[in-house]
């Protein structure tokens, strides 16, 4: 702004009833002249203006409007294994993420402390997969065989690599 259109008592009192009419920041800068859009938006903010003039439209004619039919969720469609490069990642199961989180410790579970290995003892062609705390001395990773290219096992690149949408899906599911 410079020193011609300054924060003068009228232009505020015209700030004040514009936007009180329901003019948008735009509308009002044009208005008042030589004055931004973003400088009006921050007067407004410094007066506490909040509330805004309602349409003058009546209520009648918004509820005449023809409403959206709003869509049933249909069921999911089934996903086939993605091919990436020379590898093939099997779809994961729709299932609430709670029963998932429960069927990974039990598989965790089932991968024997004899094949686990540490930092010093994994290899190129071992599974990475971080089991356990790694504050605690029993941390290890899986060990198994990785996939070409990957860090992960099949079991574990499974959960690893997930499309994107259904990552989306599971956030929605253990906010619900």
């Amino acid at each position: 702004m410079d020193a011609g259109a300054t924060w003068t008592d009228e232009r505020v009192e015209l700030l004040k009833k514009l936007w009180a009419d329901g003019l948008s920041a735009s509308q009002i800068a044009a208005e008042l002249g030589n004055v931004t859009r973003n400088a009006v938006i921050g007067k407004v903010h410094r007066l506490g203006l909040s509330g805004r003039a309602k349409d003058a439209k009546p209520a009648s004619a918004v509820s005449q409007r023809p409403r959206k039919a709003s869509r049933v969720p249909s069921a999911p469609a089934p996903i086939a294994p993605q091919t990436h490069s020379n590898v093939v990642i099997a779809p994961i199961s729709l299932q609430p993420a709670a029963m998932e989180t429960e069927v990974l410790v039990e598989e965790n579970m089932a991968i024997p402390m004899s094949e686990r290995v540490t930092i010093m003892e994994l290899r190129e062609s071992m599974c990475r997969w971080p089991m356990g705390d790694p504050t605690k001395p029993d941390f290890r990773f899986c060990g198994a065989r990785s996939i070409t290219g990957l860090p992960y096992c099949t079991h574990h690149a499974r959960i690893a690599y997930q499309p994107v949408a259904d990552r989306k899906r599971e956030r929605k599911l253990a906010r619900a």
